[in-house]
């Protein structure tokens, strides 16, 4: 046998050969040979523009043209297709699209290109547009963004416009944009729990600002807007000096007794409870990004923290901050007007009643005044600015007590106990009252649920969860209510549960990939997290994020200087 033989013999009869980028060289030429006016077959017409084209590269790239010369459509046979109610020169941009892949998108051109790309069905071009409009949502140009989105059917722009206007809804609402809304659109904004604002008081002068703008016109809407403003959380001092003495609001019986009604509300407390439960509602924008704050805890060993540790939930990385002056685990967190509060816990030997306050912008911790009882793993939350931790462990027993802090006096005082003796319980802020789940009084362990009515001083329950629990932990992110985690008396809880007001019932959500006792539950942006835990071998400092439009619980980086056991605290940033 011949070498030649052995060659030949071991060789296929087969070779692939290409050329890469023939493809795109081919469109290039077509695009050429295009603006030399040869070989077309088909002109399109808009108005007394005429634009010449292949059909071949038409069905190739544009959908709307597939669908027409695939499918014998009337056009498919014509030599001049009239397009009905396009911008020439968008579809002279879309045309070139087809044969080059690039649109170049201005701020003159946006509208028009969209509009385009969504009657020809370029759906990766539309994406484009809305991107452009995205990244620059002004308060000057939000509103008319998000109009324009609803129109052309952009979800995530009109999502992303409409969040914009709630987050930055006291600038909105100076611009001319926001002076020409209609009724019934400006009834919905100052309706909406979610604006952004640091005071009721913003909403009052958006409105009268709006009112004033076409006084004649819209003056006999102002009874309505102002039902739909929250006037008995404005301070008192300016419902009598401005509210009551404004022109609009005096010559208007309807107006004055919405006004007398958020009177009434300061003066007279046990009316409270017959008021619609949203006039009494603080607005919580719940789409800004804040960043979560990991207090005291445990390490590996068991040792109490004083330790503190910031989540940036964007860059999804952890950074240590100044540490407490006192160590302590179990320890309850609240955050009122951007500082971070940290309350009570165990030290390691015995349980605290004293407080400490954090300063994130000169990152420094100071003393304020201690509660009335030591307590440990107690709930805590905010309600209209002031503090309230429920239950927990004085190292003797289980509590009922609840106390109420107030920052502006720097004191505590005592109010209504709860129906039962409460500790490590799941402890939010739901439809505006403060809602009680579960926990141990250190013989049994609870599912029953309460929830206080701050106005009334009364406790009150609803439906109970599907499994008993304590050293859960729970929240409140839109209209639900969830609990995770925890201890049922023989396991360490991977799951979690949902409540819905209007039906008062609970349901089963999807477990979270860790068992976690003693963990710490936050929403954030949407979103809700859940940090450390136990797992009944070890303390963890595995962080997980719920997603409800997923349904799904993914991890994030895990915290770096703890091992479970943390108080949980979310200071929002305010929106760029």
């Amino acid at each position: 046998m011949t070498m030649g033989d052995m060659i030949y013999e071991e060789l296929e009869d087969l070779m692939h050969f290409s050329v890469h980028d023939l493809p795109g060289r081919g469109y290039a030429v077509m695009e050429e040979i295009r603006r030399q006016g040869k070989l077309c077959d088909v002109t399109l017409k808009v108005g007394d523009h005429k634009f010449s084209a292949h059909r071949i590269v038409l069905a190739a790239s544009i959908p709307y043209f597939h669908a027409m010369f695939m499918n014998d459509m009337v056009e498919c046979k014509q030599d001049e297709i009239v397009m009905q109610g396009m911008d020439p020169s968008a579809l002279e941009a879309l045309i070139n699209f087809a044969y080059n892949g690039h649109v170049a998108i201005d701020q003159q051109n946006v509208q028009s290109l969209l509009i385009g790309a969504s009657f020809l069905q370029l759906q990766n071009v539309k994406d484009a547009c809305c991107s452009f409009l995205q990244e620059r949502l002004h308060p000057k140009n939000c509103l008319g963004v998000r109009q324009f989105a609803e129109t052309m059917m952009c979800t995530t722009l009109y999502d992303a416009a409409n969040s914009f206007v709630h987050q930055h809804f006291v600038e909105v609402s100076l611009s001319e944009e926001f002076l020409g809304l209609r009724a019934e659109e400006l009834l919905e904004l100052v309706g909406c729990d979610e604006l952004n604002i640091k005071a009721e008081e913003q909403v009052f002068e958006a409105v009268l600002a709006w009112v004033r703008h076409e006084r004649e016109e819209r003056e006999p809407r102002l009874p309505e807007l102002l039902s739909k403003t929250r006037l008995p959380l404005c301070r008192p001092q300016f419902l009598a000096d401005c509210v009551q003495q404004d022109e609009l609001v005096r010559c208007c019986h309807k107006c004055r007794d919405l006004v007398d009604e958020a009177k009434d509300f300061h003066l007279m407390p046990h009316r409270r409870p017959h008021l619609p439960a949203y006039k009494t509602r603080q607005r919580c924008c719940t789409s800004i990004t804040g960043l979560i704050y990991a207090v005291g805890g445990l390490n590996s060993a068991g040792d109490s923290l004083n330790v503190v540790e910031v989540f940036d939930p964007i860059g999804n990385f952890w950074e240590r901050c100044q540490p407490m002056s006192t160590a302590r685990s179990r320890v309850g967190v609240a955050v009122v007007n951007g500082l971070l509060y940290a309350i009570g816990g165990y030290d390691g030997q015995s349980r605290l009643s004293t407080v400490e306050v954090y300063n994130p912008v000169t990152d420094t911790w100071t003393r304020v005044a201690s509660m009335n009882s030591q307590r440990s793993a107690m709930g805590t939350v905010v309600v209209d600015g002031h503090i309230y931790v429920c239950g927990g462990y004085d190292g003797k027993s289980s509590l009922n007590s609840v106390e109420c802090y107030s920052p502006e006096a720097n004191r505590w005082t005592v109010v209504t106990e709860m129906s039962a003796s409460r500790s490590a319980a799941g402890v939010t802020v739901f439809d505006g009252r403060i809602f009680v789940s579960g926990g141990h009084d250190g013989l049994q362990i609870f599912n029953t649920v309460e929830y206080y009515n701050q106005h009334t001083g009364l406790w009150h329950p609803v439906a109970g969860m599907m499994n008993k629990r304590c050293r859960h932990s729970a929240a409140a992110l839109g209209s639900q209510l969830y609990v995770a985690g925890g201890y049922d008396g023989s396991g360490f809880l991977s799951g979690a549960e949902v409540y819905s007001s209007v039906a008062d019932q609970w349901s089963r959500l999807v477990a979270m990939n860790t068992r976690r006792s003693r963990v710490s539950l936050v929403a954030n942006c949407g979103r809700l997290y859940a940090v450390g835990g136990y797992d009944g071998q070890s303390n963890l400092s595995s962080v997980e994020m719920y997603d409800p439009e997923t349904d799904h619980w993914r991890f994030m980086a895990p915290m770096v200087c703890h091992e479970g056991g943390v108080g949980i605290g979310c200071i929002p940033l305010q929106p760029a």
